[in-house]
């Protein structure tokens, strides 16, 4: 096996020395022998020793053309992770330098950090990852150089290891190959992942691909001589590359797009390569020229580059027997970046003035670790991620012609906040290509944007946080409110955890409800409850996330064997949130066929208020039940013969109405637009008006509205009437009826 090792670094030696670039062939050496000695005694699953892992990567990362440290640091990737009883980072740093240490720093999983599940390690491993790519984006390059020698490598895995992997890999590291405009390793993990995700689809897309090359065997060619014949004719000096489309990209197509194999426009590419912009565009009037081109199929991304970098002109146009085919045009250098990314800034620039070129093309990755500074959300971090990171770009203008780039499917809150904070919070409307367009519009491609302002505004809608698309503006949103709501928030938060808390079915006072929820913030880092309220308020973390610790410190200090009474099961769509108050009387000043002091009870159907007309219901044994005139009860009680002669006239004492410190239960039904707070602003408009809420349960409705039901306490009919007027001005509140049970 050592021999094996000595012969795999002899061949990236070659690279090296066939690369043309000065390498420090002296310290690499010394990284490689460090490693191996490190590394002696491991072994990979194939059986191969451990060395031959890193001395690949190395071979791929030159084959980048980065420069020495990188070339260390891939060698001597796996040595603080796996061999952490034999060095540390101070040794790699004493050895081989500063920027090797924070490579290899970048590139080690976190495996000591006190976390209390997998996924939140992963998250926080990707997160460190993403910190030294802002520092150091050759972190980056060699991550994804090693991910792909494992997925070259992953069928000495288990089943269930190369489907995780291969997930892994399609869902984070590809993508992010695409943004840095890595499209070689990109699109090999791509077909590699879809190889173990689905072997089935994998192989069937490649025998069409096979299939239909053997059928036009000679197309490319063909089409090779006939433009190259026309570049000469105009002495524009030229290469000409053909390629067919990768096996994933097709099955991308097929299975998102629902296209059949033989839909597939771009199966055929002519990539021709020149050595100026102006040379670009001459091309492709060639092209056009000698070819019909596709209506709609034409794009410029030589003056409206990609995030990635990627510039090129794109056409499709029909061939020989009908067959279409797309063309790229692009320079010698757009080439090298379409290809390597960013990487490829090591061939083409150096010096200061590099540093602070590639310090704007990554200024994405410390927009995505500034959006989610105010998360401790494992789900929400890789939901931003893949949207910020991994979808697709659209164009869209300012009304001064500058472009601003949105992830596909953002809206224009989005663009408001893309643009600056004080513009998004400060934003009332929007207009696109001169009409007002509602807030949730999607500009889309070319599209004119235009964002209307006011010093008056109150800032954003707690709404918004539904309505946005990409972390940026989630987290300038919630910058806002953290800022500016916290009173707010806190009200907000703990009327969310107390809720929770009142789903497990046993009843608390203060005291324990302080020590559980003091107890569940110190478990997720926060220094207070009042910050983890907080931060709920705002957004930043959701209930559901804490649940699991809620209830291990609810379970601390509310067991089982100490509560006396056996509270009632909770569910959601009946949620108990104060005890009935104790002092309803049972005459309640209401007057019976002509009699005061009789035995009455208020029905609940319909809870009567002071001021209702009333009419009372002679019960079997428990007195008299008093229903509204109104209640649907009453209409149908009345028509049964047998309980004709039960019914008997009631009316409240005069001046009960006015004088009576007497509460009495009162329904309300709500209807109202879905949000996120609509619940705590009702609950606080009712504790303003010191109203106690007895019960509360919501339903969904198809619309996307909802119906809240509430059952309160209330003096009288005027106060019903004043209760129901505040609430009719919260803003997400639609209509107001009075709710039968």
């Amino acid at each position: 096996m050592a021999s094996a090792a000595y012969s795999d670094i002899a061949r990236l030696f070659e690279i090296l020395n066939a690369s043309g670039n000065n390498y420090n062939i002296a310290k690499i050496t010394t990284a490689y022998e460090y490693a191996a000695m490190l590394h002696e005694g491991q072994w990979r699953k194939s059986g191969d020793a451990y060395i031959s892992h890193p001395i690949a990567v190395a071979e791929i990362v030159a084959g980048l053309g980065l420069d020495s440290d990188s070339i260390c640091a891939a060698l001597l990737h796996d040595t603080v992770e796996d061999c952490a009883d034999k060095t540390s980072l101070r040794e790699i740093e004493k050895r081989f330098g500063a920027d090797v240490a924070l490579i290899v720093d970048g590139l080690t999983k976190i495996v000591l950090l006190e976390v209390e599940n997998k996924e939140e390690a992963h998250i926080e491993t990707l997160r460190k990852m993403l910190l030294a790519m802002s520092k150091d984006v050759r972190v980056i390059f060699i991550k994804l150089c090693d991910r792909l020698h494992n997925m070259r490598t992953l069928g000495a895995r288990s089943d269930a290891k190369q489907r995780s992997t291969a997930l892994e890999t399609m869902h984070i590291y590809a993508p992010l190959a695409h943004r840095l405009g890595m499209q070689r390793i990109k699109q090999e993990l791509e077909n590699l992942s879809l190889m173990y995700l689905d072997p089935y689809g994998y192989s069937e897309v490649k025998q069409d691909i096979e299939k239909k090359y053997g059928i036009h065997t000679d197309f490319i060619e063909h089409i090779r001589r006939q433009v190259g014949e026309k570049m000469e004719e105009n002495h524009i000096p030229y290469t000409l590359e053909g390629r067919i489309k990768s096996v994933y990209s097709i099955y991308k197509k097929m299975y998102t797009q629902n296209k059949s194999f033989d839909e597939i426009y771009d199966f055929y590419a002519l990539r021709i390569i020149v050595d100026t912009e102006l040379e670009c565009y001459t091309a492709l009037g060639l092209i056009h020229e000698m070819y019909h081109s596709v209506p709609g199929r034409f794009k410029d991304y030589i003056s409206t580059p990609k995030p990635n970098l990627y510039r090129s002109l794109h056409t499709t146009v029909i061939g020989r027997f009908g067959v279409p085919f797309e063309v790229q045009i692009r320079t010698h250098e757009m080439h090298a970046i379409a290809e390597f990314g960013i990487a490829a800034h090591w061939k083409y620039k150096s010096g200061a003035q590099s540093r602070e070129d590639m310090d704007k093309k990554l200024a994405w990755v410390s927009r995505l670790l500034e959006s989610e500074e105010d998360t401790r959300d494992p789900d929400e971090f890789i939901d931003v991620f893949k949207t910020d990171v991994f979808q697709d770009e659209t164009f869209v203008f300012t009304p001064k012609g500058d472009v601003i780039t949105l992830t596909k499917g953002a809206t224009v809150i989005d663009f408001a906040y893309a643009i600056h904070s004080a513009v998004g919070n400060k934003m009332t409307g929007a207009k696109i290509n001169g009409m007002i367009v509602p807030i949730d519009r999607v500009p889309q491609n070319g599209e004119i944007v235009e964002i209307i302002t006011s010093g008056a505004s109150k800032g954003p809608s707690r709404d918004w946080l539904n309505i946005v698309k990409t972390g940026q503006a989630r987290s300038k949103i919630r910058a806002w409110f953290k800022k500016e709501k916290r009173a707010d928030n806190i009200v907000v938060g703990r009327a969310a955890i107390e809720m929770e808390l009142k789903k497990f079915g046993r009843p608390t006072n203060e005291a324990q409800r302080n020590e559980i929820i003091g107890a569940t913030a110190q478990r997720v880092g926060y220094a207070s409850a009042e910050d983890l309220f907080n931060t709920i308020g705002y957004g930043g973390l959701t209930v559901s996330k804490i649940a699991t610790r809620l209830r291990e410190e609810f379970d601390k200090v509310v067991r089982p064997e100490a509560v006396e009474e056996k509270a009632p099961p909770l569910v959601v769509e009946d949620i108990r949130v104060a005890e009935k108050p104790r002092h309803m009387r049972h005459n309640s000043g209401i007057v019976v066929d002509g009699e005061h002091g009789c035995q009455v009870k208020f029905a609940k159907c319909c809870n009567p208020l002071p001021g209702d007309g009333v009419i009372g219901f002679i019960t079997k044994g428990f007195g008299i039940s008093i229903h509204k005139i109104d209640c649907p009860n009453v209409e149908t009680g009345m028509k049964k013969p047998e309980d004709k002669d039960r019914w008997v006239e009631a009316h409240w004492e005069r001046g009960n109405s006015e004088t009576s410190t007497d509460v009495y239960e009162a329904l309300v039904q709500i209807y109202a637009y879905s949000s996120l707070t609509i619940l705590a602003e009702i609950t606080m408009a009712l504790a303003d008006m010191k109203v106690l809420l007895l019960q509360v349960n919501t339903q969904k409705r198809n619309d996307g509205r909802i119906v809240v039901n509430l059952k309160i306490s209330c003096k009288n009919v005027d106060h019903y009437h004043s209760i129901v007027s505040r609430l009719k001005g919260l803003k997400d509140v639609i209509d107001i009826g009075r709710g039968f049970s």
